[in-house]
């Protein structure tokens, strides 16, 4: 009998690969994402979109703007790209009704926004690392997985491996490297909706996840403008002294200077001086049985 994965595995590219784990995990992601991310121009990156489509790895669809006309083709991953990616993990094989679960949750989502945005963080990230050989995104969590029992475990002193349930939800995790330096951080990603005081109460959760797995990364807020920044930083600044590791962006700060979230657009909460690179944060990473657990 004709297996369909193996028929197709041998047309696949490393970047194709990429793209389908990417899709399979992170659920939609836009054409001019995946653009920046992985190729190196839209047209090239259209074209091959149309192979995979083609294909039945991936699916598409294009929301209509509410003034006229359509935004750019969304992707999501097909049934024989989830086929393809489950067995390239050697992980359990998706269910039969895996993909159009998938596409009927992004083409109706209330949530569509916000998933592209934080997907848009991390593809921004991806696509600096393309054209700076020194600079990688060497790992990027779903909010899925970050939440599940085990994402992030440490060694107690008996040698056992302890899981802990996150109380906090991150919109997303990733781990950094530039010039030598690694980074993981936590994202939370803002869209200008919430009480900022909501934002100020999520970092308890994360006070209580450094303090149980005696590690703490930096957690930033990607907030969704210049002004929205410099209000939570007024309400982080009354809050008790902490080593928790916080820092702050705005979009509209970034894209008017053309900047990039690996680039100098953070602001270490509680510090001042210049705002950092990402792979400058790495000095506010504790690693290690050290971090002295201080809960917000």
């Amino acid at each position: 009998m004709d297996d369909p994965v193996l028929r197709v595995q041998s047309q696949l590219t490393d970047r194709d690969r990429i793209l389908l784990g990417w899709l399979f995990d992170h659920g939609v992601l836009t054409s001019f994402q995946i653009a920046h991310a992985l190729f190196p121009s839209l047209d090239f990156c259209q074209r091959r979109l149309r192979t995979l489509y083609r294909l039945r790895l991936v699916a598409r669809f294009r929301p209509q703007r509410a003034d006229g006309g359509s935004y750019p083709y969304h992707y999501v991953i097909d049934q024989l790209g989830a086929e393809v990616v489950t067995v390239d993990r050697q992980e359990r094989p998706p269910r039969r009704d895996h993909a159009r679960v998938e596409r009927r949750r992004w083409t109706s989502s209330r949530t569509l926004a916000h998933r592209l945005g934080v997907n848009g963080f991390f593809t921004e990230l991806a696509g600096y690392a393309r054209t700076h050989p020194d600079a990688g995104l060497v790992e990027w969590l779903p909010e899925a997985a970050c939440a599940r029992a085990g994402a992030f475990t440490t060694r107690a002193d008996s040698g056992l491996v302890r899981a802990y349930q996150p109380r906090v939800r991150p919109d997303g995790y990733g781990r950094w490297a530039e010039d030598g330096a690694r980074v993981p951080f936590f994202v939370e990603y803002d869209t200008g909706r919430e009480p900022l005081s909501v934002l100020v109460g999520k970092l308890a959760g994360y006070g209580e996840l450094f303090a149980t797995i005696g590690r703490a990364w930096p957690v930033l807020f990607w907030l969704h403008s210049a002004a929205r920044e410099t209000n939570l930083r007024r309400l982080l600044a009354d809050l008790p002294p902490s080593l928790l590791p916080v820092a702050t962006g705005a979009r509209d700060h970034a894209t008017g200077a053309g900047l990039c979230p690996a680039e100098a657009v953070w602001a270490a909460a509680g510090r001042g001086g210049p705002r950092h690179r990402l792979a400058d944060l790495a000095r506010y990473v504790v690693d290690g049985r050290d971090y002295p657990g201080e809960v917000v």
